[in-house]
């Protein structure tokens, strides 16, 4: 090749791909000319009934199941995970056949046989286990009414998911991690939350917020409770109105927005995570810097002990 010989640069071609993002085109503007236009889709009562305070409501109180439920089935759920990592047979075991108990049964089961538990159960009481000692005694019609019995059916469900997603995570932390949080001489649980736990949670949180935004949705199953949450509010209102498309559009569109905030929140935490990340390393790298430029050399060693 002469040394006066240019190389021309001739830009990549994708044709298929300029098809296929035409093709994608068309049918989105199908999809939304279909949806804007079509009169039966009653826009008008869609606009009317979105920030009804009665509907407001309903989300309301699934927001707030949303909340009580992640809440409480992450404390539980991490304290089934922690039993199943225990040494414990006992522990482990009891911690697998709760897990595998309550994944195996349908949520909507588990509200139904919660809600009708006062007929299995007339009192609920407090004391000593085989004695004839109580300290409180409750009627379970009560203690396990609509809200807490939704509660408690989110609870007992979604613990048993978390719980294997938080040991997931735990596990796949590497071995020589454990070992050498061991060697600091720290408590157990500090080296949990210290060492272990930061690191786990690189794997627990894209599954952790999938799961909290299928907690969301399963809030919808609580109607059969008969609790006014968004669903149930909204089946009462298009059963007495006979609009049921533009109000369970109405639905679909608060659940987007629910689960489009958990999204975001779900990214800003695992940007912040990796950010930290990087900081640690950089911080970490600078320091094995500075030894290296402080330890003397052999020769230098030398000439000093000389």
């Amino acid at each position: 090749m002469k040394s006066n010989e240019t190389i021309k640069v001739v830009p990549a071609h994708y044709p298929l791909r300029i098809v296929g993002a035409g093709v994608a085109l068309l049918v989105l503007a199908i999809v939304v000319q279909s949806v804007a236009f079509n009169p039966r889709w009653e826009w008008a009562v869609f606009a009317r009934w979105f920030f009804d305070p009665v509907i407001l409501e309903g989300l309301g109180q699934t927001l707030l199941l949303t909340l009580l439920g992640t809440v409480l089935s992450v404390m539980f759920g991490g304290l089934l995970a922690l039993c199943r990592l225990s040494s414990s047979w006992l522990l482990s075991s009891l911690a697998w056949a709760y897990i595998w108990l309550f994944r195996s049964l349908p949520l909507i089961v588990v509200l139904i046989v919660l809600y009708n538990f006062s007929y299995l159960y007339d009192t609920l009481l407090v004391g000593i286990p085989f004695t004839g000692i109580t300290w409180a005694s409750y009627q379970t019609i009560n203690v396990l009414g609509q809200f807490s019995t939704a509660v408690v059916g989110l609870t007992l469900v979604q613990s048993a998911y978390t719980a294997e997603i938080i040991r997931g995570g735990f596990l796949g932390v590497d071995h020589g991690q454990y070992e050498a949080a061991s060697a600091l001489g720290l408590p157990a649980w500090r080296r949990t939350l210290r060492i272990i736990l930061p690191q786990a949670l690189r794997t627990i949180l894209p599954s952790g917020f999938n799961e909290i935004i299928s907690l969301a949705k399963g809030t919808a199953m609580v109607y059969v409770l008969a609790m006014p949450e968004l669903f149930y509010t909204i089946q009462m209102i298009y059963n007495r109105t006979q609009e049921v498309i533009p109000l369970l559009m109405v639905g679909a569109v608060w659940y987007l927005v629910i689960t489009s905030f958990l999204s975001a929140i779900q990214y800003l935490v695992e940007r912040a995570l990796a950010k930290s990340e990087r900081r640690s390393a950089v911080n970490s790298n600078r320091s094995r810097a500075a030894v290296s430029t402080v330890t003397p050399t052999p020769e230098a060693a030398h000439v000093q002990l000389s």
